[in-house]
């Protein structure tokens, strides 16, 4: 025998024959993801980014410095980054169709993963052109690329500031963030070797730091890919515990054995799960429903869930004949 659940949230969940319905479930299937509640800090993030773009650019050409185009390259990927992130938020804020209906919420980890690939390639590059200079460093004007790097860090610290807090709820503005991030280390870089070549007129420096730039993004970057890969490939997200959830359904009581346990994140800081739950009576469901949506939300933070009670079929038993082999 089995009983099929479906979406409960909070609490007992009105009952139509073998389904379920609560209100509450729609209207919290549209509540505002992480990164939504982001997006003014982002868009002002933004602003912030093109302005000073403009100004690292103009630097680069006039002081003649890779270390300083890299950054302004990088700085580029974070306005592509930045206007992606919001993209995929005012997608992700779409109602679910017929034809999509989770909605669009993996928009968000998406833009994430773009995010996280044209980083690489920005590492890269700096790191190829980095090469082809050491074997000829070019003339580089120290005292403009120590300006505009100074500037560069602050308005990379400016931006930083304004969303490192959502960066730990949302994988996409966690991708936004690393750009930032990225671009504070490099431009701490670029002020570095600026120094050095006032100071002693090594213009290899240039090259180096630029180097140095790319080999800091590279590892932040492949964490960024790997996160939003297993999120597209549905894998069990990082901090649930598969057997530690099985463990907690089964000391319910009444339930004898829980199999076809699923965990999986629709975007960041939303999970969902689904589970097949062997119990003793179906006749207590109500209880043993209320009971396991309770432990999963309070206890996992998951509220997206469902969960089909069964009993276990019964034994059947063989008679063999007096010819059975």
């Amino acid at each position: 025998m089995q009983i099929g659940q479906g979406e409960r949230l909070h609490g007992p969940n009105l009952r139509t024959g073998g389904t379920c319905y609560d209100p509450r479930v729609a209207h919290d299937h549209h509540r505002p993801t992480a990164a939504a509640r982001s997006r003014g800090r982002l868009t002002a993030t933004l602003v912030l980014t093109v302005a000073f773009l403009l100004v690292e650019v103009v630097g680069a050409l006039w002081s003649g410095s890779l270390a300083l185009l890299a950054d302004a390259g990088h700085m580029l990927t974070d306005v592509g980054g930045l206007g992606l992130a919001l993209f995929a938020i005012w997608v992700a804020s779409r109602p679910p169709t017929p034809a999509k209906t989770y909605g669009y919420y993996r928009a968000e980890i998406l833009a994430a993963l773009v995010n996280a690939l044209v980083l690489l390639v920005v590492a890269c590059g700096i790191l190829v052109e980095a090469y082809r200079r050491m074997l000829a460093p070019p003339e580089v004007l120290g005292g403009p690329m120590l300006a505009v790097a100074t500037v560069g860090l602050a308005a990379n610290v400016a931006c930083a500031w304004l969303i490192r807090d959502d960066a730990a709820a949302s994988l996409n503005v966690r991708g936004a963030y690393l750009h930032v991030l990225g671009d504070a280390l490099s431009s701490i870089g670029v002020m570095a070797a600026a120094l050095v070549m006032l100071a002693t007129g090594w213009t290899l420096v240039d090259p180096l730091a630029s180097a140095a730039i790319g080999l800091v993004i590279v590892p932040r970057t492949w964490a960024l890919l790997r996160q939003a890969v297993n999120v597209l490939l549905e894998g069990t997200p990082p901090h649930l515990d598969l057997a530690e959830i099985e463990a907690a359904l089964h000391r319910v009581s009444g339930v004898r054995r829980v199999h076809d346990l699923h965990v999986w994140t629709l975007t960041s800081g939303r999970e969902a799960m689904s589970a097949h739950v062997v119990v003793g009576d179906v006749g207590q469901s109500d209880r043993l429903l209320r009971e396991l949506h309770e432990v999963l939300h309070a206890r996992f933070g998951i509220d997206h869930t469902t969960v089909q009670l069964e009993t276990e079929p019964p034994a059947v038993l063989h008679i063999q004949g007096p010819n059975s082999v």
